[in-house]
């Protein structure tokens, strides 16, 4: 008897010492806390361990809120290491919320970029950087002719040379996108980016469900190593509270396929896929709507009678000059 539970307990210590090694190297538990931001944020006021925050970004007890709910801010969150691995997964836990119901914006990037803390009007960030950007586009009254809901999430590779078009919602430079409803959401709403093997996926948890539902995926996706995480948010005219809760990096294995001695510091971003950005053509200018097509012939209508009265009257006075000259 005392054998069988001596074998029984060495199996199971066994067991659990296999566990906890598969454990071990499972990719999904390994965290790499530099690029990571998580509760207990260990940090005052705007100040935490390997990120810096710019603009009207501040940290509470409970998120780090990029924007309030105000018109004309611009906030960021920049990580202070640069990212040296060449499969990684992004999980970022995000939070949309305002007192809009009907008018709200503008957004909010989550950046992988070469240049950190460059304020600029792509969301509180620079325009023509080098990188990746993954943009959620609140803004309610959207621009251009296009035939996607607000908000949208979309994805934009960019070597330094090209332009995020505001005015078009950056549909002429977008590799793909979908539509997404993350505003005043009653719970946790999340984002997943994965770089792996060449090939961006992008996915969202906005329904509660503790599920991914794939976004997009695009291949042919070119990435350095040694750029910068990062996410900004802006409001105009419209504004919301953009808050960031967590963000969880995680270190993926290489693949079999791929050498772990290349050197991917020099590669130059880009995508198979991208297409090349089309001309600016501005909207057509809009037809006036009935009541000001009433009132504008209304006024013409006014004008003319007017102008016939006094016509006539001018008619009369002559035709009375006229017949004082022959008495």
């Amino acid at each position: 008897m005392f054998c069988k539970l001596f074998s029984y307990s060495h199996l199971l210590l066994v067991s659990i010492f296999t566990t906890s090694i598969l454990a071990e190297w499972n990719t999904r538990d390994y965290v790499r806390r530099e690029h990571s931001l998580t509760k207990p944020y260990q940090g005052t006021g705007v100040t935490v361990p390997y990120w810096d925050f710019t603009g009207s970004a501040i940290v509470t007890s409970n998120y780090v809120r990029l924007t309030p709910d105000m018109q004309s801010k611009n906030g960021a969150i920049w990580n202070t290491k640069p990212c040296e691995t060449r499969n990684w997964e992004l999980q970022v836990q995000f939070k949309v919320h305002g007192r809009g119901k009907d008018l709200f914006g503008d957004g909010l990037v989550i950046w992988y970029v070469r240049d950190r803390n460059q304020q600029g009007p792509v969301f509180g960030s620079k325009d023509y950087f080098s990188g990746l950007a993954v943009l959620l586009d609140t803004y309610s009254n959207h621009n251009g002719a296009h035939t996607h809901q607000h908000p949208y999430i979309s994805a934009m590779v960019n070597n330094g040379s090209l332009h995020y078009d505001h005015d078009r919602d950056g549909t002429h430079t977008q590799l793909a996108g979908c539509e997404g409803k993350l505003r005043n959401m009653a719970h946790d709403t999340h984002l997943s980016i994965v770089y792996r093997d060449d090939t961006l996926t992008v996915s969202t948890d906005l329904e509660g469900k503790n599920a991914w539902k794939e976004c997009f995926r695009v291949e042919g996706v070119l990435l350095p190593t040694g750029y910068y995480f990062g996410a900004s948010a802006s409001t105009g005219d419209l504004s919301d509270n953009h808050d960031i809760i967590a963000i969880k990096f995680y270190e993926l294995d290489l693949l079999e396929t791929q050498n772990k001695d290349d050197d991917r510091s020099n590669i130059i971003p880009s995508a198979a896929s991208f297409e090349a950005p089309r001309d600016h053509v501005d909207d057509a200018k809009p037809a006036m709507s009935g009541i000001k097509t009433f009132l504008w012939m209304m006024f013409v209508a006014i004008v003319l009678i007017v102008l016939v009265v006094l016509g006539i009257m001018w008619y009369q006075k002559r035709q009375e000059q006229s017949r004082k000259r022959l008495y």
